[in-house]
């Protein structure tokens, strides 16, 4: 879902990566000008060729880091960073299409599901071996659910990068920090499976919450009480989330008050199904 920072973290903005051989893909926006998506920095970001323009966010010295990580560990599903100025950073273009609304039909099938599952696992591999020490992070998240895995904290649809119907890429390391790959499982879910009221799904995944939701921690390579605690992360990485979009919003932002007028009773209605079927989402994480 969206998130956004008051102070310390700059929620979901744009597309970012490696450049693709073949050109940009159908739906790709053109080799020039802003980006699609995006909340904190709704407009700023740029593509200009293959490479993006985003702001610079206040603890891009631990992002970066992470990122560099990334690369040297092999990891291809997150953007390179190029060059950084005290307001603007450029970074690697990944050539795909962000999950940005209108979400595109093959993003929402069961083996897309899979596939971002499957990115999250490797992405959570590669930054296993990253030593957050030392480094400013942005708004932490709850002890109970931090083991030291830097996690990447926001994957909403609209920072993963698709190609052919498969998640390729996440993109937006802003509110990256120390949490745990139960935590990250925990806000894809609630955005993937979704974790919504039913009248607000209006796609072909109504119906299906809980089994879509038994589906992803399954295909995320968890141990079984890694995912129990999915489950009873998902409330509090909702909280989390929202927290971070009120107060940014209550601050004058005008972007999160926009996001924060068109999703409160969404999210009011959300919290109250996730709590409603707390026991059902601990019996699917099995």
């Amino acid at each position: 879902m969206l998130t956004g920072r008051p102070a310390d973290a700059s929620p979901r903005t744009l597309r970012s990566g490696g450049p693709s051989p073949d050109g940009p893909l159908p739906g790709s926006p053109l080799p020039g000008g802003p980006l699609p998506g995006g909340t904190a920095n709704r407009g700023l970001v740029i593509r200009v060729g293959d490479t993006v323009l985003r702001p610079t966010a206040p603890c891009w010295h631990a992002t970066h880091a992470l990122l560099a990580h990334l690369a040297a560990a092999g990891f291809d599903g997150a953007p390179r960073v190029l060059g950084v100025s005290p307001s603007t950073e450029r970074l690697t273009y990944i050539d795909g299409q962000a999950a940005v609304p209108p979400v595109p039909a093959d993003t929402l099938t069961d083996a897309a599901l899979v596939s971002v599952a499957d990115l999250l696992r490797r992405y959570h591999l590669a930054a296993a071996s990253f030593d957050p020490s030392g480094y400013r992070w942005p708004r932490p998240i709850p002890a109970r659910f931090r083991t030291g895995l830097v996690s990447h904290n926001d994957v909403h649809p609209a920072n993963l990068v698709f190609r052919d119907g498969r998640a390729v890429a996440l993109i937006d390391f802003d509110l990256a920090g120390p949490g745990s790959a139960a935590w990250d499982v925990a806000a894809a879910a609630r955005y993937w499976a979704p974790l919504l009221d039913e009248q607000d799904i209006t796609d072909s995944r109504q119906g299906r919450a809980l089994d879509r939701f038994r589906i992803f921690v399954h295909a995320c390579g968890l141990t079984r009480a890694e995912r129990r605690q999915v489950a009873e992360a998902v409330v509090a990485n909702h909280d989390w989330t929202y927290a971070i979009v009120t107060e940014a919003a209550a601050t004058g932002h005008q972007g999160f008050a926009d996001h924060w007028r068109s999703v409160a009773g969404q999210a009011a209605r959300a919290r109250r199904w996730s709590q409603r079927h707390h026991r059902d989402l601990l019996a699917a994480a099995r």
